[in-house]
C-alpha cells in the first residue's frame, strides 16, 4: 500500500520574497508547514576576514555593504568601536550628525521594508508610496556625501565633513519642463538643514497615509494577525533584538537602556507590542517612524543653532586642514602618512553596539597595534531572528512563510557577511 509522505519544497535562492539569496527548505504536510530550514551562503563575502587585510579607515565602506538599507548605522558600530579602543572623544556637533543621520536611515530602512512586506502579501501600491519618501532620504545621503546609498560617512573622531550650505538641484532636460524642475526644487533653495526640517513636517502625514491604507484593512490583517507569535520568554531565549524582541512585549532599546552619542537627550518613546504576533511588529515598526522623525527634528534643531568642529583635533586620527597641509611640510607629510599606512590603535579589545533599524548590531574588534583590525566579529540582528524561522513558522500555511520572512525584516549582506 502506497505511503503517504511529507513534502518537501525549496523555497528560492531566486524568490522575489526571500529578502535576499535565502534557500528555504520546506517540508510540508498538504500546505502546512511541518519544517523549515534556512541554508545561507550562498551571498558570503568573507567581511570579517577582508577586515584583516584592510586598514581601520578602509573598512569603513565594507559596513555600508553588510545591510543595505541600513548604511550609516553599520558605520556607526564600527567607528564607535574604533573610538573605544583609540580612547578618543567626538565633538558634540559630530554626535549630533551621527544620531539624526542613524534615524534617517531608521527611515530609510523602515520604508523600504513596509514597501517590502506589503509586497510579499500582496499590497502592490505601498512599495511604490515608500519609494517616494526614500528619494529624498538618498538625496540627503548625496548631499552630505557624495553617495546614494554607500556613504562611508562616518570616521573614527567624527564625520567626514560638515552639513553642506546647498542641496543639488533638478536641471531641465528633455524629459523635465522648466515648470516641473521649478516645483521639484522648491524645497532645495536652502541648506541641507533646511530640506531635512522640510521633509520632517511632511513625512508624519505620509506614516498616516500607510497607516490608513493598511492598519485597518482587512486582508491585511488576516495575513499578520495571529501569524509567527513569539512569547516574551522565547524571544529573550532566542536571542532577538529590536522590533522582534519588542514585538512580544520587552521594552529593550540600546538607545534608552544603553544610551550612546547624544541620544540621551533626546524626547522620543519605545513602542512595545502585547501579542508577539506579526501584526504587533508592523505597529511597532510604523509608530518607531513617527519617533525617529521626532528625534531628527531635535537633531536639526541644535544643529541649526550651534556650529562647532565635526571631527577630533586628534591628529593621529584626523587629518590636517588643507589649510596647514599647504603651509607646513610637518602636517603634509602627516596627512601622506594617514592615508597610505591609516591609523595605528593600541592593542586591545572592544564591543560596541547600536540600535540599528533590525536589532541590535554589533562590532567585536581585537587590535594587535597594528594599522589594521588583527579580527572582527559582526553581531547582526537578521541572523539571529532567521535561525528562528523553523520554530515561527511550524504549523503555518506555506503562504504565511512569506509573511514571516516579511517581518522579520532581514537583509542577506549581514546574515552571510
Amino acid at each position: 500500500m502506497a505511503q503517504i509522505k511529507n513534502y518537501t519544497l525549496n523555497f528560492g535562492p531566486q524568490h522575489p520574497a526571500a529578502h535576499g539569496v535565502l534557500r528555504l527548505v520546506l517540508e510540508l504536510d498538504g500546505e502546512v508547514i511541518q519544517r523549515a530550514d534556512p541554508h545561507i551562503g550562498l551571498l558570503h563575502r568573507a567581511t570579517e576576514k577582508l577586515a584583516e587585510t584592510r586598514t581601520w579607515v578602509q573598512n569603513v565602506p565594507y559596513m555600508d555593504r553588510l545591510d543595505y538599507v541600513s548604511m550609516m548605522v553599520n558605520e556607526h558600530a564600527y567607528v564607535m568601536a574604533i573610538e573605544k579602543l583609540l580612547g578618543i572623544d567626538v565633538p558634540l556637533r559630530a554626535q549630533y550628525i551621527r544620531v539624526m543621520f542613524d534615524e534617517l536611515t531608521r527611515l530609510l530602512n523602515h520604508l523600504l521594508w513596509i514597501g517590502a512586506h506589503g509586497l510579499d502579501v500582496g499590497a502592490m501600491a505601498v512599495f511604490l508610496y515608500a519609494f517616494r519618501e526614500r528619494e529624498d532620504i538618498f538625496d540627503m545621503y548625496e548631499a552630505v556625501s557624495g553617495a546614494r546609498m554607500h556613504a562611508a560617512y562616518y570616521r573614527p573622531g567624527g564625520v567626514y565633513r560638515d552639513l553642506p550650505d546647498s542641496m543639488p538641484l533638478y536641471e531641465k532636460s528633455k524629459t523635465r519642463s522648466a515648470a516641473k524642475v521649478k516645483r521639484l526644487n522648491e524645497n532645495r533653495s536652502g541648506t541641507l538643514l533646511d530640506f531635512i526640517e522640510d521633509f520632517t513636517k511632511r513625512f508624519p502625514a505620509y506614516v498616516d497615509e500607510y497607516c490608513n491604507l493598511l492598519t485597518g484593512n482587512r486582508i491585511w490583517k488576516q495575513r499578520l494577525v495571529g501569524i509567527g507569535v513569539v512569547s516574551p520568554e522565547r524571544a529573550l531565549q532566542l536571542g532577538f533584538t529590536g522590533p522582534m524582541l519588542r514585538g512580544s512585549g520587552i521594552e529593550w532599546d540600546l538607545r534608552k537602556k544603553q544610551p550612546y552619542e547624544v541620544y540621551d537627550q533626546m524626547d522620543f518613546d519605545v513602542p512595545v507590542g502585547v501579542n508577539g504576533d506579526s501584526y504587533d511588529r508592523y505597529l511597532i515598526r510604523m509608530e518607531e517612524m513617527y519617533q525617529s522623525n521626532r528625534i531628527i527634528q531635535q537633531c536639526a534643531t541644535w544643529l541649526r543653532a550651534n556650529p562647532g568642529p565635526v571631527m577630533s583635533d586628534n591628529h593621529k586620527v584626523a587629518p590636517p586642514s588643507r589649510v596647514d597641509m599647504n603651509t607646513n611640510m610637518d602636517e603634509l607629510i602627516h596627512h601622506f602618512k594617514l592615508f597610505t599606512e591609516g591609523i595605528h590603535v593600541p592593542d586591545g579589545e572592544a564591543y560596541s553596539a547600536v540600535e540599528h533599524p533590525k536589532g541590535e548590531f554589533g562590532i567585536y574588534l581585537v587590535s594587535d597595534g597594528a594599522n589594521k583590525p588583527y579580527r572582527m566579529k559582526i553581531r547582526a540582528p537578521g541572523f539571529v531572528h532567521l535561525s528562528a524561522m523553523d520554530e515561527m513558522a511550524r504549523g503555518h500555511m506555506l503562504a504565511d512563510a512569506v509573511a514571516i520572512i516579511g517581518t522579520q525584516d532581514i537583509v542577506f549582506g549581514e546574515i552571510d557577511r
